[in-house]
C-alpha cells in the first residue's frame, strides 16, 4: 500500500508549481481553473508547459507565472514518443530550477499524460517539496484503446512499461486527484493508494463565466448547427461526425444542417482530407485550435453538441469535458452510451448504443425535428451543470488538497470581473453584462430569455402574417 505521508508543512508554504505536458496553459481549461482556484485562496502559482503557436516563453497571466518551452516535433512510433517524453522531461526539469531560483515552491503538481514526472517529483521531494498527482488519463487503457490487447512480446513490454510508470507515479504521490470515481477506484486498486489520500475533483466548467452569449441575428431558415469540441486523436471518434453528416445530407437528403468541428490533434489533417473526399466541405467546418472566446461564440449559436467517443477501455471510464461544456451553453447532446458520460449528462442527453452510428444519427435527426424536445433537454442541461457539476463546487475540494498538505494561505482580495455572473444556478446575473470582447451575455434572470436562445439560437423567429384584406372588405367588416 502507498502510505499517506505526514511531513510537517513548511511554515511559509505558499508556492505551487504545476507541470503539464499535454496542452499549453491557459488553453488547458482544467489546469487553468485549478490555477485560478489556488490564486483565489492566496497561493502563489507557477506553471511549466509547452508553447502554443505565437506564445511567449514567459508570461504572467492573472498573477500566474507561466514558463513555456518549444514543443517537440509530432511523435511517430515508439522511438518518437520516447524522444518526446525525454525532451519534455528535460526541458521541464531545467525550467523547474528556474522557477525555484525565482521563488522556492512547496508543492509540485504533475498532470498526466505522460506518467514520467514522478522522477522529477522524487528529486524535489529531497528538498521537502510535496507531490500532487492530478490524474487526467489512464495510459494503460489508452494503449489498449488504440492498439487492442497486446499480441506480441514488444506490445506486452510496452503495456507493462506504461503500467510500471503509472504505479511509480502513484507511489511517489503525497496526494492523488482523480477526475471521477472510476479513476479513484483505479488509484485505490491498481495504484495501491490509501483512500484518505485520493480525492475526486471533476472537470466541471465555471458556469458563471462559461454561459451563453446573445448570438448574432441570422435568417430564420439558416441551417441547424451540430458542434464538436475537443481533441482529434485516434481514440476520439471524430470521424463519426463525418459519418453522421454524410448520412444526414447525402443519404437522408437534409439541407438544413451543418457541422462545426473545433479542436486539433493527430487526426485533424486526415479528417480534413476525408471530409473533402466525401464531398462534405460545404457543410462541415474545421476551425482548428480555438480559444475561450471562440468556443463561446460557436457553442452559443449551435443547436446540438456531439460526443462521438467510441466505447473503449479508456473512454468508458473517462469524463468528457466537452459534454459538460455543451451543457453550460444549454446544448442537448448526442452521445454513445458510456459509463462516465452518463454520470455527467444524466437525462439531459440522448444515448446511442456503443458503435451504432445509425442510432446516433437517428437521435440527431430527432432533435433537429423536435424543437420542444431540444429546448427541454437544453434547459435541463444548463440547470444540471450549474447545480451538480459547476467548477466552483469542485474548486473547494481541489484547494483542500493543498490546504491539507501545506496549510492555509492568506486570502488575498481580488477585484470581481465584469464578465462574471453572480449565481451558479444559471438564473441570476446582472442585466447588460458583457464578456471580455464586449459581447452581451444572455440575461439569465429574465424569464424566457434562455428558452428563447435555445429555441432559436439567433435565427429570427418566423412571423406568420395574415393576408391583407381588400379596402372594401375592411369597410364592410363589423367592428
Amino acid at each position: 500500500m502507498v502510505s499517506s505521508r505526514s511531513r510537517t508543512p513548511h511554515p511559509a508554504a505558499r508556492h505551487v508549481l504545476v507541470v503539464v505536458q499535454n496542452l499549453p496553459v491557459p488553453l488547458d481549461r482544467r489546469v487553468w481553473l485549478e490555477c485560478q482556484a489556488l490564486r483565489a485562496h492566496g497561493y502563489d502559482v507557477s506553471v511549466i508547459c509547452p508553447k502554443g503557436p505565437g506564445d511567449p516563453r514567459r508570461q504572467v497571466i492573472e498573477g500566474v507565472h507561466v514558463y513555456k518551452y518549444r514543443p517537440p516535433p509530432a511523435a511517430r512510433g515508439l522511438l518518437g514518443y520516447a524522444l518526446e517524453f525525454v525532451y519534455c522531461w528535460v526541458r521541464t526539469a531545467l525550467l523547474s530550477r528556474v522557477v525555484w531560483r525565482r521563488q522556492p515552491f512547496h508543492a509540485l503538481q504533475a498532470c498526466n499524460p505522460p506518467d514520467t514526472y514522478w522522477l522529477l517529483a522524487r528529486m524535489w521531494q529531497r528538498r521537502g517539496v510535496r507531490f500532487v498527482f492530478d490524474h487526467h488519463d489512464l495510459n494503460p487503457e489508452l494503449f489498449l484503446s488504440r492498439f487492442g490487447p497486446p499480441t506480441s512480446l514488444r506490445e506486452r513490454c510496452e503495456l507493462r512499461a506504461l503500467t510500471w510508470l503509472e504505479h511509480q507515479t502513484f507511489r511517489a504521490a503525497d496526494r492523488v486527484i482523480s477526475t471521477n470515481q472510476s479513476y479513484r477506484r483505479i488509484a485505490l486498486s491498481r495504484g495501491g493508494c490509501e483512500p484518505a489520500m485520493v480525492k475526486v475533483v471533476r472537470s466541471g466548467p465555471d458556469t458563471s463565466a462559461m454561459r451563453p452569449l446573445v448570438p448574432p441575428q441570422r435568417p430564420a431558415d439558416d441551417p441547424y448547427v451540430l458542434a464538436y469540441l475537443g481533441i482529434m486523436g485516434p481514440q476520439d471518434g471524430v470521424d463519426t461526425v463525418l459519418d453522421v453528416m454524410e448520412e444526414l445530407v447525402r443519404v437522408r437528403g437534409r439541407r438544413d444542417v451543418r457541422a462545426v468541428l473545433m479542436g486539433f490533434g493527430d487526426c485533424l489533417e486526415q479528417l480534413r482530407a476525408d471530409c473533402t473526399a466525401r464531398g462534405l466541405d460545404d457543410v462541415v467546418t474545421f476551425t482548428g485550435r480555438v480559444d475561450r472566446a471562440q468556443i463561446a461564440e460557436h457553442l452559443s449559436a449551435a443547436d446540438i453538441g456531439l460526443c462521438p467517443d467510441a466505447k473503449s477501455p479508456l473512454n468508458d471510464v473517462s469524463t468528457m469535458n466537452k459534454t459538460m461544456e455543451y451543457m453550460a451553453y444549454a446544448l442537448p447532446s448526442v452521445c454513445f452510451d458510456l459509463t462516465e458520460t452518463r454520470v455527467s449528462g444524466g437525462e439531459t442527453a440522448c444515448y446511442a448504443p456503443a458503435g451504432d452510428v445509425t442510432a446516433f444519427t437517428d437521435h440527431v435527426e430527432r432533435l433537429l425535428d423536435d424543437e420542444d424536445l431540444r429546448v427541454e433537454l437544453g434547459l435541463q442541461a444548463r440547470q444540471r451543470v450549474c447545480d451538480l457539476l459547476d467548477w466552483r463546487q469542485q474548486a473547494e475540494v481541489y484547494v483542500s488538497v493543498f490546504r491539507d498538505l501545506l496549510g492555509a494561505a492568506p486570502r488575498v482580495p481580488r477585484p470581481r470581473s465584469r464578465t462574471r455572473a453572480s449565481g451558479a444556478t444559471g438564473t441570476s446575473g446582472p442585466v447588460g453584462w458583457h464578456d471580455e470582447l464586449g459581447r452581451a451575455y444572455v440575461d439569465l434572470r429574465a424569464p424566457g430569455e434562455l428558452e428563447a436562445l435555445v429555441r432559436h439560437r439567433g435565427r429570427r423567429p418566423t412571423v406568420v402574417r395574415l393576408p391583407q384584406r381588400a379596402p372594401e372588405i375592411l369597410a364592410s367588416t363589423p367592428r
